[in-house]
């Protein structure tokens, strides 16, 4: 199993509330995704990202195509992208 984990710094005056409906709208809309979580901080220090996002794959090609799916790319990523400063990302086995 692959777990890919992405953090987004939000630019200002963006909501962490919208990014986290349009993430969590991959779920049954996006196949080969295993599981997903989705989280706003709660903490707001200067080093905080706003939202993260987990999602659990089957295996490396499973994140290929995730990658590459239709409404990840059309809709997630062109929303994600639109909204955010910065972000970060790991993806390891587990």
């Amino acid at each position: 199993m692959i777990k890919h984990v992405v953090c987004f710094k939000l630019n200002e005056g963006e909501s962490p509330e919208k990014a986290k409906e349009v993430l969590l709208g991959m779920k049954g809309n996006v196949p080969m995704l295993r599981g997903i979580e989705v989280g706003i901080d709660c903490l707001h220090s200067a080093r905080s990202y706003d939202v993260i996002l987990m999602v659990l794959l089957d295996d490396m090609q499973a994140l290929s195509d995730y990658q590459q799916d239709k409404y990840h790319v059309e809709v997630v990523k062109k929303h994600m992208h639109a909204v955010t400063n910065t972000s970060v990302a790991i993806d390891f086995e587990i």
